[in-house]
This record gives C-alpha cells, sequence and structure tokens, in this order.
C-alpha cells in the first residue's frame, strides 16, 4: 500500500484505518509506523478528523500491534523465532533485540520503540521468556503513549511534510528523536509566552479601565 493509499483509506474509513494500519504493522505493513502516527495529526491539523479520538485510535492502534507481537511470542514460541532467524532482513533486528533484552531486561521494551522492526521484535522476546502481561503492559503501554504522543504532535505541526519527515525519522530512529521532542518543546514554549503576554495586556487593560472609572468618579 502506498502513501496515497493510505490517505485514501483514512478519507473513506477515518479513524478506524489509522488503529488497523498501525494494528497490521506486526506482519509488515510497507508504511513505517513513524509516518502513520504522523499523517494521524497531519490530518487533525487539516480539519479532516478531530483531534482527540485520533490520537486514541492511534494510540490504541500502536499498543494493540504491540501486544500482537507478545501473545505471538507467548502462543507460538521457539518455531516462530527460529523460522525469522532464517530471513536474511530479520538476522541484525533479531541480534539488536536479543542484545537489548539481554542488557536492559524489561526497559528494552522503552528503548526499543525507538528502532523500526525492533519495536516489534522486543515484544515477541519478551513473551517468548515469558514475561508476565501486567509487567509487559506498564512497560510497552507506558512508552507507546510517549512514542505516539511524540510523533502525532509533531505531524499536527509539520502538516503536509508528514511523509518526508516521518520517513527520515524511520531511517535514523533514535539517533535523530531528539528532533520531535525538541521541536515540541519550542512549540510549547513559544505558546506559552504568547499565552503569558496576551495575559498580561488582559491585565494592563483591565487596570487601565478600573483607573479610567475612578477618574470619572473623582471628577
Amino acid at each position: 500500500m502506498s502513501y496515497d493509499g493510505l490517505l485514501a483509506l483514512i478519507q473513506q474509513f477515518g479513524y478506524a484505518a489509522l488503529f488497523f494500519a498501525l494494528w497490521l504493522g506486526i506482519v509488515g505493513m510497507p508504511i513505517p509506523d513513524e509516518v502513520i502516527v504522523m499523517t494521524g495529526g497531519a490530518v487533525t491539523a487539516s480539519g479532516l478528523l478531530h483531534v482527540v479520538p485520533a490520537f486514541i485510535l492511534t494510540y490504541l492502534g500502536v499498543v494493540s500491534g504491540l501486544s500482537l507481537g507478545y501473545f505471538l511470542g507467548r502462543w507460538l514460541g521457539t518455531p516462530m523465532l527460529e523460522r525469522l532467524k532464517r530471513k536474511k532482513k530479520m538476522d541484525k533486528y533479531l541480534a539488536q533485540s536479543e542484545r537489548l533484552v539481554t542488557k536492559y531486561g524489561s526497559f528494552a521494551l522503552c528503548i526499543g520503540y525507538f528502532f523500526p522492526v525492533v519495536r516489534h521484535v522486543v515484544p515477541y522476546l519478551v513473551g517468548l521468556g515469558k514475561m508476565s502481561f501486567k509487567r509487559y503492559a506498564l512497560f510497552s503501554y507506558t512508552t507507546g503513549f510517549v512514542w505516539t504522543l511524540i510523533f502525532f504532535t509533531l505531524g499536527r505541526l509539520v502538516g503536509d511534510h508528514a511523509k518526508e519527515i516521518g520517513y527520515f525519522l524511520h531511517s535514523y530512529g533514535l539517533k535523530l528523536i531528539w528532533i520531535p521532542v525538541a521541536a515540541i518543546a519550542v512549540v510549547a514554549i513559544v505558546r506559552f509566552r504568547r499565552a503569558r503576554r496576551s495575559q498580561q495586556g488582559r491585565s494592563i487593560q483591565c487596570v487601565n479601565s478600573v483607573n479610567n472609572v475612578s477618574s470619572v468618579k473623582d471628577q
């Protein structure tokens, strides 16, 4: 499916398209998760979808896809892992995921979110290792919320450039995660300063109005 196809699905099916596009990411959707999430934010900025339901369905799609990986690990076990190892393209991702799990344990779920493909492999490995679902949900769903919020918000900020920037961030993963974080922080600071100046302006106007009223009474 092409990016234009994704936009067509969103136009036709709305919020459900965001959910299923991310839920099916575990089976190898041709469009990166970063691009889909950022597109979800972009279409809310254009007014095609409402912000809150779009974000909720996007987040549910992200965690549903990753939870599917966890349960596949628990249910299918080692045979599926051996099958993945036979695929040449998966070798480096499996090796990287195994190193993360070995070195960081549960926190590999947090770190793995910011690496393409690895984010889908790590849940499978911890499911295979019989991590409790309660513990899995604690680490995965919390990080998933932060990850989704970052890229969804960035999508709202960049609008029509969501595709290009999404693919760029997908290619570099964790190395460039500071970019969306910094962008969001800058926008938040600018908006806060504008709101503060506006509030100060209203306060000054209010004081001036009171002074004017007092002057009229004195006369």
